[in-house]
C-alpha cells in the first residue's frame, strides 16, 4: 500500500492510499493521457459518486482496463 499526496484542483492537498499495482496503473494512464497525477485525480474527484477518493480511483482504473 502506498500513501501519496495529491493536490486537487490546484488548491486542495490530500492523501490517498493505493496498492502499488493501482498506483503504477494510475501513472500509466496519466502518462498516456499526457496529464499529471494531480490533473487526473482532479478529474476523477469531480466526477466520483463514491465518498472515498481512493475507491473512486480504483474504480476509474478498472473501467479503463476493461
Amino acid at each position: 500500500m502506498r500513501k501519496i499526496s495529491v493536490i486537487i484542483a490546484g488548491r486542495h492537498q490530500t492523501s490517498i492510499c493505493l496498492e502499488d499495482e493501482f498506483y503504477d496503473e494510475l501513472k500509466k494512464i496519466a502518462a498516456h493521457e499526457k496529464k499529471s497525477i494531480n490533473e487526473l485525480v482532479t478529474e476523477i474527484d469531480a466526477t466520483r459518486d463514491n465518498n472515498n477518493l481512493s475507491s473512486a480511483i480504483r474504480v476509474f482504473i478498472l473501467k479503463k482496463l476493461l
